[in-house]
């Protein structure tokens, strides 16, 4: 008899098949009790692999709802309610049009889209709502195009539950521990945790002489290759961790968790995409909504995982952002106090800073 962590397991290794199997440019199909989609990525897409999915009929094109409202199609009655919306593929939407429809950083190139009309996809709407969220766990723009099929089709099949319910802490555990002297502190250790299936690993950072049977100072920080590694001065991510490993240092200790959940959890290229609409006059938050993603999709039930796996109930949390303070009471971490972690402005980052402060709720 399999237990429950075990399905959790099975499950998990199901949905990163079908992660990987997307990245890839091939076709995936969900299952639902309501039917089952075969669904290829918009941006991977090409003539070829398109016609293959088409081989049995039309694709419709399924957007997430933030990028169908940018293009004024949530008024519709079937969109109105779904995660995903689907657009029927009028006989002028092209590959090419198609993909410009998905990503905005094109919308500059070709302004006048549409008319668009969306199709309510009935009892397929689950399958629609859990293929949108398989590409955005790929780190994909979350368009893909989708046909219904049936019990015949043979390539990778995943059920839409299983990514619907995809929780990537279920399964974290460590995996690897060192000594890491650094710059702050040469008394740090690095600890490494991976889900079981796979996907990306998450780090911490014990610096000092952290006492784990009381309130911790810890900082939770997102990667940014960009800021951490590069030295952009497009946001404050590379002094944020230089100086939260400084102060953690000043203090006696504590740890940081490094989590690889990169431009608020959208990826890197699709950071990289929200870089290109703010060239463009976008702020984050409008530039995130639309590609297509929430203001905010990372995932801190992992941060919480992270740290009752090192042993740690209870933190000091270094942050301005009162989101991540709920969100690790929520998940049973208990947070005695917020420690603020502000970093000075610099010209190219000033109007980030402020719109984290304005739109985000950021305490700056």
């Amino acid at each position: 008899m399999s237990t429950g962590v075990a399905a959790t397991s099975s499950n998990g290794r199901d949905v990163a098949r079908a992660i990987d199997e997307l990245r890839r440019g091939a076709i995936v199909v969900l299952d639902s009790p309501g039917g089952a989609l075969a669904v290829l990525a918009v941006e991977l897409a090409d003539e070829a692999t398109l016609a293959e999915l088409e081989a049995e009929g039309r694709a419709g094109l399924l957007l997430a709802h933030p990028r169908a409202a940018l293009l004024n199609i949530v008024n519709q009655r079937a969109a109105a309610s779904s995660d995903a919306v689907w657009v029927e593929r009028a006989g002028w939407m092209d590959l090419a049009l198609s993909v410009a429809a998905a990503d905005p950083v094109l919308d500059l190139a070709t302004p006048f889209k549409g008319p668009f009309r969306s199709v309510d996809p009935g009892p397929l709407a689950a399958a629609a709502n859990a293929a949108v969220r398989l590409a955005k766990l790929g780190g994909l723009l979350p368009a893909v195009f989708a046909v219904a099929t049936g019990a015949a089709d043979s390539r990778l099949r995943v059920a839409a539950s299983a990514v619907t319910d995809y929780v990537r802490a279920d399964t974290l555990r460590i995996v690897a521990r060192a000594k890491l002297p650094v710059e702050a502190l040469e008394d740090t250790q690095v600890v490494a945790f991976r889900p079981a299936e796979g996907g990306p690993e998450h780090l911490a950072l014990l610096i000092g002489d952290p006492v784990l049977g009381q309130p911790v100072l810890t900082r939770l920080h997102s990667a940014c290759l960009t800021g951490d590694v590069l030295g952009s001065l497009k946001c404050d991510c590379g002094p944020q961790l230089r100086g939260a490993i400084a102060g953690i240092a000043a203090a006696g200790g504590g740890i940081l968790l490094y989590l690889q959940q990169e431009g608020r959890g959208i990826g890197l290229i699709n950071k990289l995409r929200a870089y290109a609409l703010q060239d463009q006059g976008f702020d984050t938050v409008d530039a995130n909504l639309r590609l297509g993603f929430d203001a905010d999709e990372r995932d801190f039930e992992l941060a919480a995982a992270m740290l009752r796996l090192l042993g740690v109930g209870a933190v000091r949390l270094m942050t301005n952002n009162p989101d991540k303070v709920a969100a690790l009471v929520a998940n049973g971490v208990a947070v005695t106090e917020r420690v603020p972690h502000a970093m000075p402005a610099n010209p190219h980052n000033a109007h980030y800073l402020d719109t984290k402060r304005v739109r985000s709720g950021h305490l700056l």
